[in-house]
């Protein structure tokens, strides 16, 4: 209507005229100022008396004091100065009214001005302050008043005040009203009267100056969004109605009806208004409330933006609609709307008849019954949440609070469309009136509003207003909505003047009621010959035929399909007579209808299963279906692998084979056959069976046939749809764990179509990717995982490892290296750029599934632990060497991912302590693994014997060998004495030439001394060489030695250097990285060291899930009876121990490594005492203490495979398992089932599973048992955050009825997992998870011998979790498989939808890393290399 004119919104926003120049200064001065001008002026106008002057003069003392006015309008309540400033302006605009001498002078001349400015400055008191009390609403009611005056008396107020008017009072509503309602808040308690006078005013100002196209826009914009308040609606239909009744009366004359309103809503509109004002302004406001049908959808009513606003908290994180209460209130809204239209078309045809209660006007009171009389609306089965969709940025959310109301009685009615239902049948119907509008000419005013109303929440069959984005509402919630019908309730509806809450239903069946009503009689008041639009009839036939909707008849069927598919198997050859009277049979002699057997419908049954998972469309239906595959796979897998097939006779096999490879199911014999089936139903069946030509009576045959369909259908229908995706891949995990022989293509094409599902996903264009979409991706490479392990040996095909591989470093990186036969794209020269962390936490778990599990699975400790059972502590407690203690050990990080702990002293055991020796715990992201490792430098076979090396003895020295010369050393060469002399040499006279006496002496002295040393020397000499011949030969002082073996290694340095690990390059640090160096120590000497290591050491290497089973005897209401169950094997059937034996195996609590249902008791391998067990064991088994002996105190019953572990509790009284081991007495009876439970205890492979568990692990330890229910964590030691608690109630009830009676809030205090206390979770058990999100799986034993199933909570954001479905039969054989498979998959579907979960390889890897930042050895390259020559801990040790 007003497309082509711009809005003035933005006009009003920037709009500044409300600001003041004191804005500008602090607040004090304003405040200061504001008090010291105000306060004159306003006790001037109290104390006033006639005839007294105002004290301002002049125009630049107004405009002056006007701005301090401004100001002080803004200042808070608890002063007399806002009271002050609101007076002087109320008295102030009257200068348009009637002047009066305490108004100033400019006012007075130039009223329409200065009373502009006053308006715009009023706008600051309708701001909301944070304390508004009952003050702020006075002042406003008083502001209000003196406007609606203004309005009403003044005669010279100019267009433009008009305007400003105008646009006033739309700011001060979009103010208050915009923003969702506060309970008792000043919008709250204004909203009537701000409508009221807007509206008001609005209808003045089309009588005197009628507002332009921007206006009538702004306002049709701005009321859209105050529309979650009652009192809009409730005055719109009073305008409305009241312009109706104006437009009647000259529109059809005044022999039509006339519409008959309350006198005060008639006032409303100014008697001076003509008729083409009346015509257009109704026209306007009929459309001024935009499409009421909005009223239906939470999601459209919430997204303006003030309730953005609010929908950010201050975490950033969006909240709930249902957190808003105003929004409780839009079905009373959207009733009322309808109302309000209904009430137009029966005043346009003529049926008005005067109300006897108050507006909104209706002119036949159709909804005013008494409170037990029932509201007509459709039929139950039809019944269906669905936001009404106007644009795609409201399709985005769908969003819608499913009501809880009581039930209503409903009446018949005999009353014709037209007649009200509280009249009485001798009462006369209103008839329409003759000169009435035709049909076409209504509908085209209310048509498509009256239509869109009928179909709130409903989806056609036909898809007629089928709401894309509605279409992943919570079926649970829509079948329980169906199932209690239109009800009424009172708790959720806050107080309300306007709305009577037990007239209303807190559901939109009403407003649908009174827009189905209308149509009727708008339909049924057809004239004769008048032609209705096709368009019209056609929308009316589809609102108004029989509802039979084909998606719910399908699953209704399929329900009964889930009934019946374990029946073949259970009743085996018996005959039926009377259910199935032979028309199946195959034996064409037969010329009579011949009983035949359960078991020859079992392929029937089958083909029929798949060919409406062919045909489905339906997520819900598909899931459905999905769940029931693994049904029939694993019961016949079951049923074949423990050799019960029923055996026949010759004849009887004959004819089974017969009908089980011929007939199908699909009669085949010539001529008429009498089989009441359509050939094209069973079309798809005879494909599969062509296709495929394989023995499809055998489990391996439904296994392929399951495998080929769902893989097909995965990569082609059901890639875009995230609910039956993960069905699917839930379904794939099932049939991998089935144990049945297949070939390795079948298994390969599973792998393989899994794989192309996350090249798919992965691909979608970057719009496309969600953090749903996410969640697949993460679910398929679960689906991969548990293929990989249940079917290691795929992996030794070359094209599957590398298929596989591909896919992972899709995951991590984000793209394949190979993209094409040519190009082949390096891991160093891609960008990493993953489709989310998840996809790449996912696939790093996939990879280190290849890499560590794949055929080391489980481990010789057992498979409570994928990890070894070794550390510090251990090795220090079982090594021979009293020197070794915590600071022994080494520690050293290798890329910032894993942590080495190096023990270099030997362990003093079986290993060759000659030898180089080290042992080395690796804590990583995938676990702890201890290595003892020793340098092996010969052959082990040469071990035993090698000796020291001793080298070859030397031959004895001969002295006699050769020639002896004897040679006179001299001084100087012979030839010196041939030199002739000369007269030089003659110069120097020789010795007795010059010797005297005295020299004589001397000489003779020294010759003397010089013959004394030669026969020194000469003795000297023959005595070394005697000396020298007595010694032995080789002389061991001077003879060259090999030496000796080293006896002492630095094996640290021995084992980093060997691989490679003490390159410069790997200590330096890396360049533009924050990352350590590849290679770092760790210093064990600071404070908290240890703790942290062994925080890192609880932390879980799988997943981890709890299960608590519950036995509900008939009758039972309260939690402790239902308790006290577990106390004795007699008072329970035997099918239920047998069921908790096929759950998992029995596990003691003090020596289990594993999960055990509580983290004060999980994952502990040194608190270890290796005495008292047997004593225990032998008290516990002697005694009847029934199921309680795994209430989680000394036993519990444990699964776990290779990517998950689960503990089933079943709890009991605290007292009752500690008073039966203090007695001695036990009371054995007869009739007692106790003797299944020493079976369980003593022989945890013996289980209702055809494929026993793995052996528990024999590694001994011992924890003291917690005495009470809240178990506490033992002193020092911390827990780790887990992430979301996943826990999953199992409840085996004797009377499915009791089933409404189950007492779960009292039984959640009794199943405390301890995660929810751990330091990522500061709420309680309750608070934490709510009742309704709490998943229970409902076992009721029938009397044929199978179970049925009810599942409760159990459907989460992606819709319901397989293979359990609700209202399945499930066989005996099966029932523990399908229970554990589907906890399994609930856990998952939970930490898929958590946004706090992290997988436990990241969360140890974050761990590492804050380990690495806190206790890092920051030593330069010289320090850490000289740490490496120096022995460790010496100091500690001593110490």
């Amino acid at each position: 209507m007003y497309s082509e004119w711009r809005s003035l919104h933005l006009v009003i926003q920037n709009d500044q005229g409300n600001t003041s120049v004191l804005h500008s200064y602090p607040e004090n001065v304003g405040r200061e100022v504001a008090n010291a001008v105000v306060r004159p002026l306003g006790q001037a106008l109290i104390t006033s008396s006639v005839g007294s002057e105002s004290l301002l003069k002049t125009d630049k003392e107004v405009k002056w004091t006007m701005e301090v006015v401004c100001y002080g309008l803004t200042l808070p309540l608890d002063g007399d100065t806002v009271k002050y400033c609101v007076d002087v302006y109320t008295d102030w605009i009257m200068a348009l009214v009637l002047p009066k001498d305490s108004i100033p002078l400019p006012v007075i001349k130039e009223p329409n001005l200065y009373v502009q400015s006053i308006l715009k400055h009023l706008q600051n008191l309708f701001v909301p302050r944070p304390d508004p009390g009952s003050s702020q609403i006075r002042l406003c009611l008083q502001v209000l008043k003196a406007v609606q005056k203004l309005a009403r008396e003044s005669t010279i107020m100019a267009r433009e005040t008009w305007e400003v008017l105008l646009l006033f009072l739309l700011q001060i509503n979009d103010t208050l009203l915009a923003a969702p309602t506060v309970q008792g808040g000043i919008a709250e308690s204004l909203a009537e009267k701000l409508i009221g006078v807007l509206f008001e005013v609005w209808l003045l100002a089309c009588t005197r100056c009628f507002p332009t196209p921007p206006y009538w826009k702004t306002a049709k914009e701005m009321v859209a969004n105050w529309r979650h308040h009652p009192a809009v609606v409730e005055q719109w239909s009073k305008v409305i109605c009241a312009l109706t009744s104006r437009l009647l009366r000259f529109t059809y004359g005044p022999s039509f009806p006339p519409f008959k309103i309350p006198d005060e809503d008639a006032g409303l509109i100014p008697p001076e208004m003509d008729n083409e004002c009346i015509a257009q302004t109704w026209f306007r406001f009929l459309h001024m409330l935009s499409n009421p049908v909005d009223l239906s959808n939470p999601a459209i009513i919430s997204s303006t933006p003030k309730f953005q606003e609010q929908f950010l908290n201050v975490s950033g994180m969006t909240q709930e609609l249902n957190q808003y209460p105003c929004l409780k209130h839009l079905p009373q809204i959207f009733f009322r709307a309808m109302r309000g239209i209904s009430c137009l078309v029966d005043a346009f045809l003529g049926i008005s008849r005067p109300r006897s209660d108050s507006a909104p006007p209706t002119p036949v009171n159709r909804l005013s019954m008494p409170q037990n009389t029932a509201i007509n609306t459709t039929p139950p089965h039809n019944r269906r949440h669905r936001a009404v969709t106007v644009n795609k940025a409201t399709m985005k959310t769908s969003t819608v609070t499913t009501a809880h109301a009581s039930k209503v009685q409903h009446q018949p009615s005999s009353t014709s469309p037209l007649s009200s239902p509280n009249q009485t049948s001798t009462e006369p119907r209103p008839l329409p009136a003759p000169r009435r509008p035709k049909v076409n000419s209504i509908l085209n005013l209310f048509g498509s509003w009256l239509f869109d109303a009928a179909f709130v929440h409903c989806k056609l069959h036909n898809g007629i207003n089928r709401d894309s984005s509605m279409t992943a509402i919570a079926t649970q919630a829509s079948v329980e909505f169906r199932r209690k019908g239109s009800q009424m309730s009172t708790d959720t509806v806050a107080s309300n003047p306007m709305f009577d809450a037990s007239e209303f239903p807190d559901n939109y069946e009403a407003g649908r009621a009174e827009a189905c009503g209308t149509l009727c009689r708008i339909f049924c008041s057809k004239k004769t010959g008048e032609e209705i639009l096709p368009a019209y009839l056609s929308r009316e036939l589809s609102k108004f035929k029989i509802y039979v909707n084909p998606t719910e008849l399908r699953r209704a069927s399929i329900n009964i399909l889930l009934s019946l598919l374990p029946l073949p198997h259970h009743f085996g050859t018996i005959k039926s007579e009377v259910v199935l009277e032979g028309k199946y049979s195959n034996d064409d002699s037969s010329t009579y209808d011949k009983p035949v057997t359960f078991l020859s419908l079992k392929l029937r049954l089958v083909n029929i299963l798949i060919g409406a998972l062919q045909t489905e469309t339906d997520p819900n239906n598909t899931q459905m279906i999905l769940g029931a595959m693994l049904n029939i796979v694993q019961d016949s897998a079951l049923l074949e692998a423990i050799g019960c097939q029923m055996e026949t006779n010759g004849g009887e096999n004959n004819l089974f084979k017969s009908h089980s490879r011929t007939n199908s199911g699909i009669s085949t014999a010539s001529g008429g056959s009498t089989e009441p089936t359509t050939p094209d139903s069973e079309r798809p069946a005879q494909a599969l069976l062509r296709d495929y030509a394989l023995n499809t009576d055998t489990a391996a045959g439904l296994l392929i046939r399951s495998i080929h369909l769902v893989t097909q259908r995965l990569n082609s229908q059901w890639r875009q749809d995230m609910s039956i995706s993960l069905a699917a891949l839930e379904l794939l995990s099932g049939l991998a764990k089935v144990k049945v022989t297949v070939d390795s293509s079948d298994q390969k094409r599973a792998i393989s179509s899994v794989c192309s599902y996350i090249v798919y996903q992965c691909s979608r264009p970057a719009p496309l990717h969600s953090r749903d979409l996410h969640s697949v991706i993460v679910a398929a490479f679960q689906c991969l995982c548990v293929w990989l392990t249940e079917h290691p040996d795929m992996l030794d095909e070359k094209d599957c490892l590398k298929e596989v591989l591909e896919i992972v470093e899709l995951g991590i990186s984000g793209s394949k290296s190979k993209s094409s036969e040519q190009e082949v794209k390096y891991k160093g020269d891609k960008e990493p750029n993953p489709a989310s962390m998840r996809v790449k936490d996912a696939a790093e778990a996939t990879l280190t599934c290849i890499m560590q599990l794949l055929g080391a699975f489980p481990s010789p400790s057992g498979p409570a632990s994928p990890c070894s059972l070794v550390n510090e502590t251990t090795l220090i407690k079982y090594s021979r060497l009293p020197t070794i203690n915590k600071h022994s050990f080494r520690y050293f990080v290798l890329d910032n991912s894993v942590i080495l702990a190096m023990l270099e002293q030997p362990l003093g055991n079986e290993q060759n302590d000659s030898f180089p020796s080290v042992t080395v715990l690796i804590r990583g992201t995938s676990g702890r693994f201890a290595w003892a490792q020793q340098l092996c430098l010969l052959p082990r076979g040469a071990k035993a014997n090698q000796k020291t090396f001793v080298p070859e003895p030397r031959p004895a020295p001969k002295n006699d060998v050769g020639l002896k010369y004897s040679v006179k050393h001299r001084p100087f060469p012979e030839e010196v004495d041939k030199i002739p002399f000369v007269k030089a040499d003659l110069s120097i006279p020789d010795l007795h030439e010059i010797v005297n006496e005295e020299l004589e002496e001397r000489h003779e002295k020294l010759r003397n001394g010089m013959a004394q040393q030669i026969i020194f020397e000469t003795s000297i000499d023959q005595k070394s060489e005697e000396e020298w011949r007595k010694k032995s030969f080789p002389d061991p002082i001077t003879e060259c030695k090999p030496p000796p073996a080293a006896q002492e290694f630095q094996t640290a340095r021995l084992f980093l250097s060997h691989f490679g690990f003490l390159s410069l390059e790997a200590l330096k640090e890396p360049a533009n990285s924050r990352l350590p160096p590849h290679l770092i120590a760790l210093d064990p000497a600071l404070p908290g060291f240890f703790d942290d290591l062994g925080y890192l050491d609880l932390l879980p290497c799988r997943p981890f899930d709890t299960v608590f089973v519950f036995y509900m005897k008939a009758g039972q209401k309260t939690s402790q009876e239902i308790l006290k169950n577990m106390e004795s094997s007699r008072i329970v059937q035997p099918h239920f121990l047998e069921f908790l034996l096929s759950l998992g195996w029995s596990v003691d609590v003090g020596k289990h490594p594993g999960w055990t249902g509580h983290v004060s008791t999980s994952w502990s391998i040194n608190s270890c005492s290796d005495e008292e067990g047997p004593e225990q064991d032998d008290v516990i088994i002697s005694e009847d203490v029934g199921a309680s002996i795994f209430n989680g105190q000394k036993k519990v019953l444990y699964y776990a495979d290779a990517l998950t572990e689960i503990a089933f509790v079943v709890p009991s009284p605290v007292e009752s398992l500690t008073d039966s081991l203090e007695s001695n007495v036990s009371d054995q009876e007869s009739d007692s089932n106790m003797d299944l439970l020493p079976g369980i205890l003593k022989q945890p492979s013996l289980t209702l599973e055809l494929f026993p568990s793995h052996t528990d692990n024999l590694n001994p330890s011992h924890r003291l048992s917690p005495t009470s229910r809240s178990k506490k964590v033992p002193q020092g030691r911390t827990i780790p955050p887990m992430g979301p608690e996943t826990k999953v109630y199992v409840v085996w009830v004797e009377r499915y009825d009791d089933i409404e009676n189950f007492p779960l809030p009292d039984l959640m205090s009794e199943t405390s997992t301890g995660v929810e206390t751990t330091a990522n979770s500061s709420t309680s058990v309750r608070s934490a998870i709510p009742e309704k999100e709490v998943p229970v799986i409902f076992i009721h034993p029938l009397n044929t011998g199978l179970f049925r199933i009810k599942l409760q909570g159990a459907t989460g954001k992606f819709n319901m979790v397989i293979p359990l479905v609700d209202g399945m039969i499930v066989s005996r054989r099966a029932l523990g498989f399908l229970v554990r498979q589907t906890v399994i998959n609930i856990c998952r579907r939970k930490r898929l939808e958590s946004d706090s979960y992290n997988p436990p390889h990241v969360r140890r890897k974050q761990k590492i890393a804050d380990i690495v930042n806190k206790y890092r050895n920051r030593q330069l390259e010289p320090e850490f290399y000289t740490s490496l020559f120096q022995e460790v801990g010496l100091k500690n040790c001593n110490a």
